[in-house]
């Protein structure tokens, strides 16, 4: 399995919103995306380059997993 590397918000917004959230508000640079069935939404800060730490914080509040996520960042890039 590949490394969880450093991607750019846009890729990263691609990949949420193919698995199912939807862009609720922006506050400063932080963008809010809900899904029904998640407890939490998950915040996409628009940076050049997502840290990893993010990006996993943020799977793991959706519930993805790795498979899915490279799954969907191949139908991103």
């Amino acid at each position: 399995m590949p490394r969880i590397t450093p991607v750019d918000w846009k890729v990263l917004e691609c990949i949420f919103q193919k698995a199912g959230f939807v862009f609720e508000r922006q506050a400063s640079s932080h963008r809010t995306y809900t899904k029904e069935g998640v407890a939490r939404p998950i915040i996409i800060p628009t940076y050049n380059q997502i840290s990893p730490d993010i990006i996993k914080a943020n799977m793991r509040t959706a519930g993805m997993s790795r498979e899915e996520y490279f799954r969907l960042m191949a139908e991103c890039k």
